[in-house]
């Protein structure tokens, strides 16, 4: 079907063969030619439409039974200008012939001859085709043919379509390694620390994505949590997020004594490495477990939740800027307590626009709603049921990377 609309869409509709009885001729082209039924119905003047169609469905042919006697009757039977194109001729006829069918004369070959008279430089390639003639169970005749140049197209038309499903073959493998490879980039094991328990998960919407969370063992008793988000989608976006996550690991050492330090580091090394219009917003935060302390640093991301054990609630909004888009930046840490019955919620924008069937969001509200309902589960189980209110307010495909960090603070 042609998509613009400058030249309105046309094709013949159906093509008139005239039987003595349709469901006998129907069974002829459905059994031994192997045609679909395209059209079974009634007329509202009560006579029985129907047509059938060769297996690609370009051609309709209506199977009409006219009254005896007529015009129309009278052309049951006779040769008729309609000609069935195939690749092979021989091919089919073997096969039709096997099912009864009956042909007028076996195969013939034509081929055009060159002209003695013309430079061979000047002439067209020597073509032709292969002729038969078939009948159906009425003696309606019909030509079956086949010509070089449609040989060579189909032939041509199917190397092109199976490149194209080698790409796409391998694009998909491709996509699988990567996806494999980005789920290793997640942490794969949540050791025990100290009076912290803590948990994260990653909803990818397509195999690979943007979205990152991660736990950084920074020692003395102290633990990283992040939570970051890439612009884009897709396999750019997970190239930047292996480009941030290597950062982050690379320069933790001096996370330690030096957050701002630290981020200042990351941001450079990520503003350095990647295109001019590449960004990425990020949540730090570095838990101390001995003095049950948090600092973070909120690079314009969404704001961490802190629902206390008195049931009130901490926003930790942001402190400074996204990362990556300017190489002089400058990063405020923030800080809070976290003490025993309080937890601590990360998340990305996956999360607070998932919107249902009305379009309506989310949002921080039902997110805080969620985590209050849930408060008094562990987190892995917590981060699950928030998942899981998520999922039933928005059920249909996932548009955007879920991710979610949960961490709680035990009493010791």
């Amino acid at each position: 079907m042609r998509l613009d609309r400058q030249n309105p869409y046309l094709r013949i509709n159906a093509v008139n063969v005239f039987v003595k009885d349709q469901e006998r001729s129907l069974q002829f082209y459905v059994n031994q030619l192997g045609f679909d039924l395209a059209v079974d119905s009634r007329l509202p003047s009560g006579h029985r439409l129907i047509a059938v169609a060769p297996p690609d469905g370009t051609t309709v042919l209506r199977l009409i039974a006219p009254d005896p006697g007529s015009e129309d009757y009278k052309l049951i039977g006779r040769p008729t200008p309609i000609v069935f194109l195939t690749e092979d001729v021989v091919a089919k006829f073997r096969e039709w012939r096997k099912r009864g069918v009956h042909f007028v004369y076996t195969p013939r070959l034509r081929r055009i001859k060159r002209d003695p008279l013309t430079p061979s430089a000047d002439q067209q390639p020597v073509w032709g085709g292969t002729f038969t003639r078939f009948e159906d169970v009425d003696g309606n005749s019909f030509a079956l043919v086949g010509f070089d140049e449609v040989s060579q197209a189909l032939e041509e038309q199917r190397r092109v379509i199976a490149e194209k499903l080698e790409f796409e073959r391998r694009a998909e493998q491709e996509l699988e390694i990567a996806r494999m490879v980005q789920a290793r980039l997640f942490p794969q094991t949540l050791p025990p620390f100290g009076t912290l328990e803590y948990a994260g998960v990653c909803v990818q919407a397509r195999q690979v994505g943007g979205d990152y969370y991660d736990f950084l063992n920074l020692g003395q008793e102290r633990l990283g949590l992040v939570v970051g988000d890439i612009a884009g989608k897709g396999i750019a976006a997970a190239l930047l997020m292996a480009n941030l996550q290597a950062n982050l690991r690379s320069q933790c050492a001096i996370a330690l004594e030096q957050p701002q330090r630290f981020l200042e580091s990351v941001n450079q090394l990520f503003f350095e490495n990647t295109i001019e219009s590449a960004y990425a917003t990020l949540f730090f935060a570095e838990y101390d477990s001995r003095a049950q302390r948090l600092r973070y640093a909120n690079c314009g991301h969404l704001p961490g939740l802190l629902l206390r054990s008195d049931n009130t609630l901490d926003r930790l909004d942001s402190t400074c800027t996204v990362l990556g888009l300017f190489k002089d930046w400058n990063c405020a840490i923030g800080e809070s307590s976290l003490n025993p019955g309080d937890t601590l919620v990360l998340y990305t924008d996956g999360v607070t626009e998932a919107f249902d069937d009305q379009g309506a969001e989310f949002g921080e509200l039902r997110l805080i709603e969620s985590l209050r309902r849930h408060r008094d589960l562990r987190p892995q189980v917590l981060l699950n049921s928030i998942l899981g209110d998520l999922k039933r307010f928005s059920p249909h495909e996932q548009h955007d990377d879920i991710t979610l960090l949960v961490a709680k603070c035990a009493a010791r």
